[in-house]
C-alpha cells in the first residue's frame, strides 16, 4: 500500500489555512474511530469523497483503514467513476460494500418513477444498508458552503432509528467538542469536510496531489441541453421531442446519478486551471449542476429530513 499522496512538512506553530482543515478533519475521523463502533465512509467517486479517503488514509497511516467504504450505486453513474472507484479501492487496499438501488426497486421497496431520477431513492437504500450492517456513524463529504440545508448541518449530525433528521435536535458544539451519545438503532452522520469550501477542496487536491476521475477536468462529451443545464448523453439521458445533442468541452464540478447531474462548459484540464474557475464563479456546484436541488426551495431539507445525506 503506498502512502496517501504528498504534502508539504509544515515547520513553525502558525499552521496554515489548509493545514489547519486537514488537521482538524483529521481530528473528526480519529474521533470517530475512536469512541464508535461499527463507523463507515461513504464513497461516491466523487471529489469531496475522494479528499476525505485521502485525509482518513493520513489519519491512520501507516494502519489500514479502521472502516469499510460504502457506495450508494443508483444504477445510473458514470462508468468513469465506477471505475474510479473500483480502482480506489483496489489500489487503497480499503474494503468497498456496494448498496444497489436495483435490489430495492426489485423488492418492491422502493417505486421507480417512469423518465425520473434515481436519485431519490438513495435515501432507503442508504438506510438499509446502515441498517444490514449495524452502522453506528457515517461518515459523508458534505460541506456546509454547497447548499442551505446542508449550512445548518453540524460536524456530528444525530439520526433517530427511522434515520430521519431534525433540525432542532441538534447538539451544540462549542469548542469543537462532539457528542456522539447515541441508543442502539440510532445513528450519527459525520461531516469532516463541514468547513471546507468547493476552493479549499480544490486547492488540497492540488497540493496533496489527490487523485479524481477524468470527468473533473475538460473533455469532450454530447451534451443535451435542458432546463438550462448541460446533461451528458448517455444510456440514461436521450434526446426528448425539441433538444438535439451537441458535443461540447465540457467538465463536471461534481458527479453524481447521471440523469440529474449537469456539466460546465470548460477548458480547465488541471486542479491550477479549476481552482482558476472556482475562484471567479458565484454559484456552488450543487446550485449549477444538481437538477435534483432544484424540485423545491426546501427540496434538500425535505430529503434530509427522511434521512437522506
Amino acid at each position: 500500500m503506498s502512502p496517501p499522496g504528498r504534502w508539504t512538512v509544515q515547520t513553525g506553530y502558525e499552521l496554515t489555512h489548509l493545514a489547519a482543515l486537514e488537521a482538524e478533519a483529521v481530528h473528526i475521523l480519529r474521533e470517530v474511530a475512536a469512541t464508535f463502533e461499527r463507523p463507515v465512509l461513504l464513497f461516491s467517486g466523487g471529489k469531496d469523497s475522494a479528499v476525505l479517503l485521502h485525509l482518513a488514509r493520513r489519519a491512520f497511516w501507516p494502519a489500514p483503514l479502521p472502516f469499510p467504504l460504502l457506495h450508494v450505486d443508483t444504477g445510473h453513474n458514470f462508468d468513469e467513476v465506477l471505475a474510479f472507484r473500483d480502482r480506489t479501492a483496489e489500489r487503497t487496499g480499503a474494503r468497498l460494500l456496494v448498496a444497489k438501488v436495483q435490489d430495492d426497486i426489485d423488492a418492491g421497496r422502493v417505486v421507480e418513477r417512469p423518465g425520473g431520477t434515481r436519485n431519490p431513492l438513495q435515501t432507503t437504500t442508504l438506510l438499509r444498508a446502515i441498517g444490514e450492517h449495524r452502522f453506528d456513524a457515517v461518515f459523508g463529504g458534505a460541506r456546509r458552503d454547497e447548499e442551505k440545508a446542508r449550512a445548518k448541518e453540524r460536524v456530528f449530525s444525530f439520526r433517530n432509528r427511522f434515520g430521519e433528521w431534525e433540525p432542532r435536535a441538534q447538539r451544540p458544539e462549542v469548542w469543537n467538542l462532539y457528542n456522539g451519545r447515541h441508543q442502539p438503532g440510532e445513528h450519527i452522520r459525520v461531516f469532516p469536510l463541514s468547513n471546507w469550501t468547493e476552493l479549499d477542496v480544490w486547492e488540497y487536491i492540488d497540493q496533496a496531489a489527490v487523485e479524481l476521475p477524468s470527468l473533473y477536468y475538460a473533455h469532450r462529451r454530447r451534451v443535451i441541453e435542458r432546463d438550462g443545464m448541460l446533461l451528458s448523453a448517455t444510456r440514461f439521458v436521450t434526446e426528448a421531442p425539441g433538444e438535439r445533442a451537441f458535443e461540447a468541452t465540457v467538465r463536471f464540478r461534481t458527479v453524481g446519478d447521471a440523469t440529474c447531474t449537469g456539466c460546465v462548459e470548460s477548458t480547465a484540464t488541471t486542479p491550477t486551471q479549476v481552482i482558476a474557475e472556482i475562484a471567479a464563479t458565484r454559484l456552488t456546484e450543487r446550485g449549477a449542476t444538481r437538477a435534483d436541488d432544484r424540485i423545491s426551495e426546501t427540496g434538500m431539507e425535505d430529503r434530509k429530513r427522511e434521512g437522506y445525506f
